[in-house]
């Protein structure tokens, strides 16, 4: 009998996540596709925000310590996101974090797509619909994370603060998100925010959502300025 030849199939091209500068991330190809999809996920996440602010069973972490500020000062909530949002890129500075495209857009379009949308939300009575809005608002969250992480145009304030953290101070990033979010849901508290079982919620399911979704929102950019997903 003749022997038979198989031809092997090309393996797809792993899809990277990159680290480039502000003007390499914006040259470095598929813009179009990418600038859609960073606006998108940021519009999602500010859907998310409204969605667990109207489920009224706690708020992610920071939305803690921002609805606090809200109520001290003449903001809404999706203000002081905006205000908190550049006072800790402030912090990039000593770091040395580079803002991109997405770092500014993320300070700036969540918190009006935050208020947009809490606008025209209203607060469900039944307490089912409730949890029903809660566990949306954090899976629509992971979602949006995963969308504009993917969209390759930089990191958002918030994240940027825990990576520059975490290379400072030679500490794990798990630990360093993990003391940031304890330290704004305390000072959240203290302001009167608000915190409950969807602040639990989100802070256990956040990460594994994000990570589970992001591998199917990466742009593949050109290989040689790319490195692997989670090296």
């Amino acid at each position: 009998m003749g022997s038979v030849t198989t031809t092997a199939l090309p393996t797809p091209a792993p899809r990277v996540l990159t680290d480039l500068g502000p003007i390499a991330q914006l040259r470095a190809g598929r813009l179009g596709r990418r600038l859609t999809q960073l606006y998108a996920g940021l519009v999602l996440y500010g859907f998310s925000i409204a969605l667990m602010v109207r489920g009224h069973l706690g708020v992610a972490p920071w939305d803690v310590l921002h609805s606090g500020l809200a109520k001290h000062l003449p903001l809404t909530l999706g203000e002081a996101l905006v205000i908190v949002s550049f006072l800790v890129m402030l912090l990039w500075i000593p770091l040395r974090e580079v803002p991109g495209v997405g770092t500014i857009s993320n300070a700036i379009v969540i918190g009006v797509a935050a208020d947009g949308f809490l606008s025209v939300l209203d607060q469900p009575g039944a307490l089912w619909l409730r949890g029903v809005f809660t566990v949306a608002g954090v899976a629509v969250c992971g979602l949006a994370t995963a969308m504009y992480i993917g969209a390759q145009l930089g990191r958002g304030p918030r994240d940027g603060l825990m990576t520059g953290f975490a290379r400072r101070t030679g500490l794990s990033l798990r630990l360093v998100r993990t003391l940031l979010e304890v330290t704004v849901v305390a000072i959240g508290l203290l302001l009167g925010g608000v915190a409950g079982l969807g602040t639990v919620l989100y802070a256990l399911a956040i990460g594994p959502l994000a990570q589970l979704m992001l591998p199917f929102w990466i742009v593949t950019l050109p290989r040689r300025l790319g490195v692997t997903a989670g090296q």
